[in-house]
């Protein structure tokens, strides 16, 4: 049985929250949630990836675990969670290993990609976009105007994103069998980001979500002049991030592995662990440096 680790760390005078399995000398693979969600959407992944690679699942402040200081006390910006995922990583003597992002965890794991392109050995990105292709209008229309004008006239619009019902559909639209969505995944997500004060942390990073977007030339040159591996394995019913998307890595990575998955929506682990983490096995195996069958030292 794969032993899970559950650990804490200071970084920056806040108390970061994290799980890690495998062994310490074996490639690295760092696992970035997206929004509601924290460390638990990869529960079951890191078991099925701990006994070949060190696998390390941070939760961001204000998510999981981890402290939510106030946003008097902290400034919730994509670019402070980076920094405190980095110096979490630099703590734990993390210098090369690949990325698993999802919702969230993209624009951070592409932040630390631009600030050391040499440490990222791989990318796994599962619904996370890089490309404005992926946005679908409906979803992101309230986020837009709230970023472009934020006030009592449009924060009702991303308010209700907090809400139960809402959280509830991000983990079950577009999924074939719903009964495979474990409901204690909603609650608990529902639960801590309402965690007093939480919600004026989850507006302001959905204010700051317009920074992302305009970062993607530099990430697409990123792309393009490392050609770092890539795999997208991406819920093909999302209403959040549609497959376009997915596709659309392809443009600056040709070689990129590109995988749609029937019936999967935007917490594809929740109903499709086994497809999903047979992809990244394979891709791991081949892609991570000093791993055997990698044919890189």
């Amino acid at each position: 049985m794969v032993e899970i680790r559950h650990r804490y760390a200071t970084v920056r005078g806040h108390r970061v929250f994290y799980r890690e399995a495998g062994a310490r000398e074996a490639p690295t693979v760092v696992l970035l949630h997206g929004f509601p969600s924290s460390s638990r959407m990869f529960r079951n992944l890191v078991p099925a990836l701990a006994d070949r690679f060190r696998v390390i699942a941070p939760d961001h402040l204000g998510f999981g675990n981890s402290d939510a200081p106030s946003v008097e006390e902290f400034t919730y910006t994509f670019d402070s969670l980076t920094d405190i995922t980095e110096a979490l990583l630099d703590q734990l003597d993390v210098t090369r290993y690949a990325i698993y992002v999802q919702d969230y965890g993209a624009p951070i794991g592409w932040r630390l990609a631009l600030r050391t392109p040499e440490a990222i050995t791989a990318v796994i990105t599962q619904n996370g976009n890089a490309y404005e292709d992926g946005f679908v209008p409906d979803f992101w229309k309230p986020l837009w105007a709230y970023c472009e004008d934020p006030g009592p006239r449009t924060e009702p619009g991303v308010r209700t994103a907090l809400s139960l019902d809402a959280i509830r559909w991000q983990y079950l639209h577009g999924v074939d069998r719903p009964e495979l969505v474990d409901p204690d995944t909603w609650a608990a997500d529902h639960r801590e980001v309402n965690r007093p004060g939480n919600d004026l942390v989850q507006l302001a990073l959905f204010r700051d979500y317009a920074s992302n977007p305009p970062l993607y030339p530099q990430v697409h040159a990123y792309f393009r002049e490392s050609q770092v591996p890539l795999l997208a394995v991406w819920g093909a019913a999302d209403e959040i991030f549609g497959p376009a998307g997915a596709r659309a890595f392809a443009r600056d990575l040709p070689n990129a592995e590109i995988h749609l998955v029937p019936g999967g929506g935007h917490f594809l682990l929740e109903s499709h662990l086994d497809t999903v983490a047979g992809y990244l096995r394979g891709f791991l195996t081949v892609a991570s440096p000093g791993h055997p069958g990698s044919g890189t030292p």
